[in-house]
């Protein structure tokens, strides 16, 4: 079997991708063509230059943007299963869509409806795509209180029925602001029972990961490749295995890093930190949860064991059922063998 149809058939998870950031090209333009007058543009060649970015504030900026066109619940809807068409030939089982409401809030959609949209589209993902859904709700990071506490709500008033965790992203640097209500809100929301998922580590340093560990009770970091200048922060995620949403190509693309090669991904592997693969906003940054596969085998020199060990690692960090992750796991391991 040629590497390319082992990545093809490995059975993936994909715990790190955003609901606007995973909207296609086509779906984009639909929108843009529907609400005319917004900041993106209306033609593919036009978009796909607005999709080039210069830095990650610059990133924040388009993804806004995008944002803005989802203005009813059937939109979000469309975004979850155009996600799950998108994912299914890919060899994508089971997704955690990180969802911000208050994105939706305030557009003016009643959390009731944008729930309802969500369980609809969990519900059709699996019955027409073959694929599980599940939700992370996730604070916007540069809002603050207001943002803070119309996501818990909503993730405790309204919760859709596939809501498993409660994260944060946006300009890690602006965190600081609202240190006290960033942590009251994650201890409320670990109270009923919502996994702690946030991004840290990616733009900033240690410092961010720390305070995501410490103040967060992280039990899944997004990213986390600034990691490395911390010894102390390397044994202690060596020890405790707390894994880390890796997402090569979307570092590329919003300045994290200056060329792939660069990516630290393998010096995180031998290390013996706990990574699983992702991809982010894969239109956004032209990739796909398959292609960040490739990109291992193809810059990194990952071969069929360590690809399968990525896989393997997302489900076993994913927050499936366990049965269902013993199935997975079974099927990547019926692959290896006959691969």
């Amino acid at each position: 079997m040629t590497i390319d149809a082992f990545i093809d058939a490995l059975p993936k998870v994909e715990l790190h991708v955003h609901l606007v950031g995973s909207a296609s090209v086509p779906t984009v333009l639909e929108l843009s063509r529907r609400h005319p007058g917004s900041q993106v543009p209306v033609t593919e060649q036009e978009l796909r230059r607005f999709y080039t970015f210069t830095d990650f504030p610059h990133f924040a900026r388009v993804y806004q943007a995008v944002n803005a066109l989802v203005r009813e619940p059937e939109d979000v809807a469309t975004l979850v299963l155009g996600l799950a068409r998108d994912l299914a030939p890919q060899g994508a089982r089971y997704v955690e869509l990180q969802v911000t409401p208050y994105a939706h809030h305030v557009v003016g959609m009643p959390m009731r409806e944008v729930t309802e949209a969500l369980d609809l589209a969990a519900r059709r993902s699996l019955t027409d795509h073959g694929v599980e859904m599940a939700y992370i709700f996730d604070i916007p990071g540069e809002f603050g209180e207001e943002a803070a506490k119309v996501t818990l709500e909503h993730a405790l008033r309204e919760p859709p029925a596939a809501l498993v965790g409660f994260g944060i992203g946006g300009i890690e640097q602006e965190r600081a602001k609202f240190r006290d209500v960033y942590r009251s809100a994650f201890s409320a929301a670990r109270a009923a029972g919502l996994h702690s998922v946030p991004h840290g580590g990616e733009m900033s340093g240690p410092e961010t990961i720390w305070e995501v560990i410490e103040g967060y009770g992280a039990e899944r970091i997004g990213h986390g490749i600034n990691c490395l200048s911390d010894p102390r922060l390397v044994a202690h995620l060596r020890e405790t295995q707390l894994p880390l949403d890796v997402c090569p190509t979307s570092n590329l693309c919003t300045g994290q890093i200056g060329r792939i090669e660069d990516h630290p991904l393998p010096r995180m592997l031998e290390e013996g930190l706990y990574v699983t693969l992702n991809s982010d906003d894969p239109p956004m940054f032209a990739t796909t949860l398959a292609e960040e596969y490739r990109v291992a085998s193809r810059v990194f020199g990952f071969g069929k064991e360590k690809l399968a060990l990525l896989a393997r690692n997302g489900v076993r960090a994913s927050y499936l059922g366990e049965e269902r992750k013993r199935e997975l796991e079974a099927e990547i391991d019926a692959l290896v063998g006959t691969g």
